[in-house]
């Protein structure tokens, strides 16, 4: 044991540091050869290419609105004269046609008809001029009271109608999705009833140069006649899209609403991604792909639109192959519409 302690550790100790010294000598002074490889790409981009084929579209437009009371009507003299007997005072109920007041209104004689057989002035003689409710509601107002002069046209109440309307606002780049003047609606009203469906939906743009717009007549309605626009004259006027709520569907002023346009359907039509059509309405441009690899730059008419895919009117047959991202078109198809500016005021669905 005293000879393996003396001899054999310390020799195998030499033995180990000395390999040690070897290899790391190798390791720096001479490293093992290596082959030269250059880096070379062997990718190759490709475009992606759909073919155009059959399919349905469902245009339908959603717009966040809100539900109002109808506006009320003004009620005005008829006559120049003095208010002489009141029927309704304010806060009744009155039906359309009700009298709410008359005016007394002196009946000017002619000259030769002024001095009685006496040689005396004859009494004032007067007729007396209804003032009828226009409409059927609450007087809410009545700024008029027994005695008091009135003229022509003067605004002497309100009447208050018991009818709601629920309205939004249009994106004016929407209109391209809403050529076919729809003019029903469907409407969920948020905590509300099961949706419903409203008839006389009325879509208004207010004329440049009209007094701020609310509440003058737009000059750009469609659907049924006589809507209010609202927003300001001018070109910054906002399309407004309202729709009467039905007398057996309760509802209150400031409810939240959504109100669903239904802007067409089409089936067996072609169709393809909104991705691969630089354009949004009545015309676009697409990239076919050629047999030989390059692309040609084609015309086409544009239907309906659902915010994913378009109508093809014209321009492609079915089975011809574009590249499915067109330049400049947008690249993704589950976000706003070509053209839409403000998702959050429309949507699509």
């Amino acid at each position: 044991m005293g000879v393996v302690r003396k001899w054999v550790f310390p020799v195998v100790r030499i033995l180990l540091i000395a390999a040690i010294a070897v290899a790391l000598g190798k390791l720096a002074f001479f490293p093992d050869k290596t082959e030269d490889v250059s880096a070379v790409p062997t990718g190759e981009i490709i475009e992606p290419v759909i073919p155009v084929a059959l399919g349905t579209i469902v245009n339908d437009v959603v717009v966040q609105a809100t539900v109002s009371a109808d506006p009320a009507s003004p009620l005005k003299s008829t006559a120049a004269g003095t208010v002489d007997e009141i029927f309704f005072p304010q806060g009744s109920t009155v039906a359309a046609g009700d009298v709410v007041f008359d005016v007394k209104v002196e009946i000017v004689r002619a000259p030769e008809d002024t001095i009685d057989e006496e040689g005396k002035t004859k009494p004032p003689i007067y007729r007396y001029e209804q003032v009828i409710a226009p409409a059927a509601g609450v007087l809410s107002s009545l700024s008029v009271i027994s005695g008091q002069d009135v003229t022509i046209g003067m605004t002497a109440g309100q009447i208050a109608p018991p009818t709601f309307s629920v309205s939004g606002s249009l994106q004016p780049e929407q209109r391209y999705r809403l050529v076919d003047q729809p003019t029903d609606a469907s409407i969920a009203i948020t905590g509300g009833p099961a949706a419903f469906t409203c008839t006389g939906l009325r879509i208004t743009t207010p004329l440049a140069g009209s007094e701020g717009g609310g509440g003058s007549t737009g000059g750009d309605t469609t659907g049924a006649a006589g809507a209010s626009g609202t927003g300001g004259g001018g070109g910054g006027s906002t399309t407004t899209v309202s729709c009467p709520i039905p007398g057996d569907v309760t509802v209150f002023s400031g409810l939240a609403a959504q109100m669903t346009i239904a802007g067409g359907k089409a089936e067996n039509v072609l169709v393809v991604p909104t991705t691969a059509v630089r354009g949004a309405a009545q015309s676009g441009t697409v990239w076919l792909s050629l047999a030989d690899g390059s692309t040609e730059e084609r015309p086409v008419g544009l239907g309906l639109n659902d915010g994913s895919q378009v109508e093809i009117t014209g321009g492609l047959v079915e089975g011809d192959q574009i590249l499915q991202f067109a330049p400049g078109a947008l690249a993704d198809p589950s976000g706003c519409p070509p053209g839409v500016v403000d998702c959050g005021a429309v949507s699509v669905r």
